[in-house]
């Protein structure tokens, strides 16, 4: 990772603070890209740009050119930004359809398409995606949810391929993260058998590196304990 030029989405949620914090140690220079405001001043190794609606592609386009003009270069994008949503297919709402796919795929392809030129001109360039172990088979309320990360699969295997032999695309498929939100709603669980961010974050960032570069298209599931 040393002197790499990553781009976190969702940089101030759980799993993108581990992902930041872990390529900042490993001497990255991080642009996290969040919904919530900025919570730091920018720095020569970081800048946070917050308030951004990456499901919107001009401010995707414009956060990411604001990342590539304060490092100068952008060697790997890592779309960690999205939502999820518990609701059963017969009674919800087709509000939240719309709002899953707007959350997991828009903010992606955004964000991918806004990057690709920088990470071209990278000659390493790497896009990770997360997607879901949950969206390879469907259970009861999670129709919505695993519809819009199936639809993360399917972005990161296309670009994969019309990007080949220029950028690599790969996605990690988590099951059930450890994070204090999770925990909260789910308090009976045997949290032993969840992923932890940081466990995410090390095949994160190996696919971001320069050890990953005969990997792409790549669906990997992380997080096979439950």
């Amino acid at each position: 990772m040393q002197g790499k030029v990553l781009i976190v989405t969702g940089a101030l949620g759980a799993l993108g603070k581990v992902v930041a914090e872990t390529a900042l140690a490993r001497g990255a220079r991080v642009a996290g890209i969040d919904h919530a405001p900025s919570q730091m001043s920018a720095t020569p190794e970081r800048i946070e740009i917050g308030g951004v609606d990456l499901s919107d592609a001009a401010q995707a386009k414009t956060a990411v050119e604001a990342a590539a003009r304060h490092f100068g270069s952008v060697d790997a994008l890592i779309n960690i930004a999205g939502g999820f949503a518990f609701e059963t297919v017969t009674d919800g709402d087709i509000k939240t359809w719309q709002r899953m796919y707007a959350l997991n795929v828009l903010t992606a392809l955004n964000t991918s398409r806004a990057a690709l030129p920088h990470l071209a001109a990278s000659g390493a360039g790497r896009i990770v995606n997360i997607g879901a172990m949950g969206a390879l088979q469907a259970g009861s309320g999670m129709g919505p949810y695993a519809a819009s990360k199936a639809g993360v699969h399917r972005l990161t295997e296309a670009l994969a391929n019309e990007w080949k032999g220029k950028v690599t695309v790969n996605a990690v498929l988590p099951s059930i993260i450890d994070t204090k939100a999770n925990r909260a709603d789910m308090p009976k669980a045997d949290f032993s058998k969840w992923v932890t961010p940081q466990e995410l974050a090390e095949v994160i960032l190996f696919l971001a590196s320069d050890a990953a570069s005969g990997v792409t298209g790549a669906l990997i599931p992380v997080g096979g304990r439950v």
